[in-house]
């Protein structure tokens, strides 16, 4: 299939990688040229993403944020411009709700296809294939790229006949995580506080009650102290938690701990722990407790 890949992240590369090896014709499009490199003997670089889009069956962008998704596909020189009538547009970038309603529309306008696939996974998993891939959208287009997304994810869930409701699944699935690595950030200090080791501390925890993965992976990085290389931005984190709270008020639906987890990653940005992994509020919860 030839497929259009727009945004070369960490997670990004680790996907267009996946679909390269096995055996899609790819194009790739990134700001930034030079991450293109890896994939420049597999698959050809555009040079913007309408360029990337001109001959493609299925565009799929994976974006940092809404500005970098909005101006790949609906500015000048974007997806939306070149890309053809039936063919198909896959947003795989945690963006806003209101966002992804405007790319149906836009792309319904024109005569395009356009479903929501976010996907839950650090770029281990990722480069794994082992990502979870949440989708939305008019399920006879859905089901048509279905092998397309296995390739880079082990499941993928159907959640809605509208694009937004992926969205707004990510984003209220990233306010979970986020919650859990607050709630291990805090009770780590409390435990270093009382003098116990916290790796003894997250192997009883993760083999006791708190057995989910998400509690295994986040608690080995708190008690090994480990925020960089960041696997996730603690400002990519505050950006969702901001989406997830926009979404929320919308709706007349109040999320209490997100507000305070926004304010509590706004507290470690502002002490220059942005670049590091989310992660990294546990730290802040060190330092607060006065700990070294």
């Amino acid at each position: 299939m030839k497929i259009a890949f727009v945004g070369l992240g960490n997670m990004g590369i680790q996907m267009a990688q996946r679909l390269v090896n096995a055996g899609h014709e790819l194009t790739v499009w990134n700001r930034t040229l030079s991450k293109a490199e890896p994939l420049k003997a597999k698959a050809t670089i555009a040079k913007t993403p309408a360029e990337a889009a001109k001959q493609a069956e299925v565009v799929i962008t994976m974006l940092a944020d809404d500005h970098a998704a909005s101006s790949a596909v609906l500015h000048k020189d974007g997806v939306a411009e070149t890309l053809a009538k039936g063919a198909t547009h896959i947003s795989m970038s945690t963006i806003s709700v209101a966002l992804s309603r405007q790319l149906a529309e836009e792309h319904a306008h024109r005569g395009q296809n356009y479903f929501a696939a976010p996907v839950f996974g650090r770029p281990d998993a990722a480069e794994a294939g082992k990502l979870f891939i949440v989708v939305s959208g008019e399920a006879q287009v859905l089901e048509r790229y279905r092998s397309v997304l296995e390739v880079m994810g082990q499941r993928v869930f159907v959640l809605g006949d509208k694009p937004e409701m992926a969205n707004l699944v990510k984003l209220s699935g990233n306010f979970l995580i986020a919650s859990v690595i607050e709630s291990l950030g805090e009770a780590v200090a409390l435990a270093r506080k009382y003098g116990i080791d916290p790796h003894a501390y997250i192997d009883f925890l993760t083999n006791a009650s708190f057995s989910a993965p998400i509690y295994k992976v986040y608690g080995g990085l708190i008690a090994d102290e480990k925020y960089q290389p960041a696997g996730f931005q603690l400002r990519l984190g505050l950006k969702d938690i901001r989406l997830a709270l926009a979404a929320a008020e919308a709706m007349d639906v109040p999320l209490p701990m997100a507000s305070m987890i926004r304010d509590h990653m706004l507290t470690a940005i502002s002490r220059g722990m942005d670049k590091m992994d989310w992660s990294a509020t546990a730290k802040l919860a060190a330092d607060n407790a006065g700990l070294p």
